[in-house]
């Protein structure tokens, strides 16, 4: 009798396909308790009910803490990025008047208004492909189109690409499991680094105000309620940082996938009215963001297990994405008509439903639909992961493209 299956990201071959390591988990234990002391969901039906439940995201709550989460720098809020002041680390009420501040940038009319200028963004992107017979995705449209729109939106210069691309990249790290020391003092200096580029840009934008989100929330006012200096720039961050971050994740899995799907790829050069189921089956296929976390506020039920209160839990939105039970006998299959790809679980539910989801499906929709549009066959020469287990995807795409 084989021993029941345990997520394990460093198994050999999760770097390059972490798939068939979820499907393993998803059938053989789709909850159990890690050795390192958190526990693991991997159904469909458990991440959706997860998402939707009134559990915490503020590690206060804690009372098992596991073994990974302690940080060797010594606990509290100086060791948590942006200083554990974001919305992605704040329960209700605080997440609630948080939200509100900067619902209004992202409303679908908000957000539809950026179409023609993605658009641009993404054409001036393909004709630099086009004009070189093809090149890296990642490095000329992925991570340009949405760093420069999350940019304009919040009225920062695009300035220092390279190095915010760096910072970022080492910021959300703190979002994977299993965090070592090493890491975890790379974090905290990213961490400082990005705060104070982002407190000098506040003193800037004070004396350059504009029509833009980060004066929206510098003059905010909610019933006299407006932002402190730390919980201001730990919502700027919040927003550069996923801004961008979690959509090249989705424009390259796209990419990637309509290069491996050629007969895909042609149908939706034919039919462009396909992008949006297409980034649909991305999001499912491959999402952006591979595992969430809640902390229990209370027991928590899953079949015939009891997680305690105060618990560490990460739910497999990868694996549960990929569920048969919720998809199908082929939801292994990539299949960009599929008509239910739109239940899947990448943005989350419930109050913590991303906010920019809206903005990440536009810009997909543009990038994925148009790059299908000017290149009906597309060639994968080189690829590169970006080594990280949660916010996974590619590095380095090189393409060649006809």
């Amino acid at each position: 009798m084989s021993a029941p299956a345990v997520f394990d990201p460093f198994a050999p071959g999760f770097a390059d396909d972490p798939h068939p390591h979820y499907a393993r988990l998803r059938a053989g234990s789709p909850v159990h308790r890690h050795p390192l002391g958190f526990w693991i969901l991997s159904g469909y039906d458990d991440v959706a009910a997860l998402q939707r439940a009134p559990h915490s995201v503020d590690e206060k709550n804690l009372v098992h803490r596991p073994a990974w989460k302690n940080d060797p720098a010594g606990p509290g809020k100086a060791n948590r990025p942006m200083l554990g002041l974001s919305m992605l680390d704040r329960d209700p009420p605080e997440h609630t008047r948080l939200r509100r501040l900067v619902a209004a940038t992202f409303t679908r009319r908000a957000v539809e208004a950026w179409g023609p200028r993605i658009e641009a963004l993404v054409d001036d992107a393909l004709d630099r492909i086009a004009d070189a017979g093809g090149g890296d995705v990642v490095a000329e449209l992925a991570f340009p189109l949405p760093f420069t729109v999350v940019s304009l939106m919040l009225g920062i210069p695009v300035v220092e690409q390279a190095r915010v691309r760096e910072l970022s990249g080492t910021l959300v790290r703190a979002l994977e499991p299993l965090v070592g020391a090493e890491l975890h003092a790379q974090i905290r200096a990213a961490n400082h680094e990005l705060t104070q580029m982002l407190r000098e840009i506040v003193v800037w934008k004070r004396s350059h105000p504009g029509d833009d989100l980060l004066t929206a929330l510098l003059i905010a006012d909610d019933d006299g309620d407006v932002l402190g200096e730390d919980e201001l720039v730990a919502q700027i961050m919040l927003l550069y940082v996923a801004g961008h971050e979690t959509t090249v994740n989705l424009v390259a899995n796209g990419v990637l996938a309509l290069a491996r799907h050629p007969e895909q790829l042609r149908r939706l050069h034919s039919d462009p009215g396909l992008a949006a189921p297409t980034v649909e089956e991305v999001l499912r296929h491959d999402p952006p963001v591979q595992l969430m976390r809640r902390i229990t506020v209370e027991p928590l039920l899953v079949r015939d297990e009891e997680i305690p209160a105060g618990s560490f839990v990460l739910a497999a939105l990868a694996a549960a994405n990929r569920d048969p039970d919720a998809f199908g006998p082929d939801a292994e299959e990539f299949r960009m008509d599929r008509p239910d790809a739109h239940r899947n679980l990448s943005f989350g539910a419930g109050v913590h439903h991303c906010l920019g989801a809206g903005l990440a499906r536009l810009e997909a929709r543009a990038a994925l639909g148009r790059f299908a549009a000017r290149f009906p066959s597309v060639t994968v020469e080189d690829l590169g992961w970006n080594g990280r287990i949660n916010l996974r995807g590619p590095a380095r795409l090189e393409v060649a493209v006809r």
